[in-house]
């Protein structure tokens, strides 16, 4: 929706957009680049630009009067009480977004997804868990192999000594 205000209020036909994060070092919470040819600093086109918006330089306190400020502050928004704040401005297009985003979320298909995506999450978590001791159990092993001391195994694996002990006596 943003992407869009912008091609109307700015009427670039190709915009691309980075929101939610800080990068530059300017106060500002928007920037806009134009791409330049490096030697001869020639605008290579000026139907088409890159907007950087910084969500964490939005300002606090966000009032009706401006839609970029409200859309940005409502893709920002974390808690529904950020929302009730945004939808209390009265903005006939954001309330209807709003809508629209509770009418989603409330869906059993929108919950289920969310579940799964969550539960992906975890196993995806899991398994980084699983492989990364796995790698220690094999590293704690060839050292165990080789002689070294149970202080020095744990030094480099992270192991508990009942661990690698264990590895010890499981010889």
């Amino acid at each position: 929706m943003v992407v869009s205000a912008y091609r109307e209020w700015y009427g670039n036909d190709q915009t691309q957009t980075h929101i939610n994060f800080t990068l530059f070092e300017y106060e500002e919470f928007h920037s806009e680049y134009q791409a330049l040819e490096v030697t001869r600093h020639a605008l290579l086109s000026d139907k088409m630009a890159y907007y950087f918006f910084e969500l964490p330089k939005l300002p606090k306190d966000v009032s009706g009067n401006d839609l970029l400020i409200l859309w940005l502050a409502l893709f920002k928004a974390e808690t529904e009480e950020e929302l009730k704040q945004i939808e209390a401005l009265g903005v006939p297009e954001l309330n209807q977004a709003i809508t629209a985003y509770h009418s989603v979320a409330a869906s059993t298909e929108f919950q289920e997804l969310e579940r799964m995506r969550i539960k992906a999450q975890h196993d995806e978590a899991q398994a980084l868990w699983n492989a990364e001791r796995k790698a220690k159990l094999e590293i704690a092993r060839k050292l165990v192999d080789d002689g070294d001391s149970v202080d020095r195994v744990i030094k480099v694996t992270g192991l508990t000594r009942t661990e690698v002990e264990g590895l010890r006596d499981a010889d």
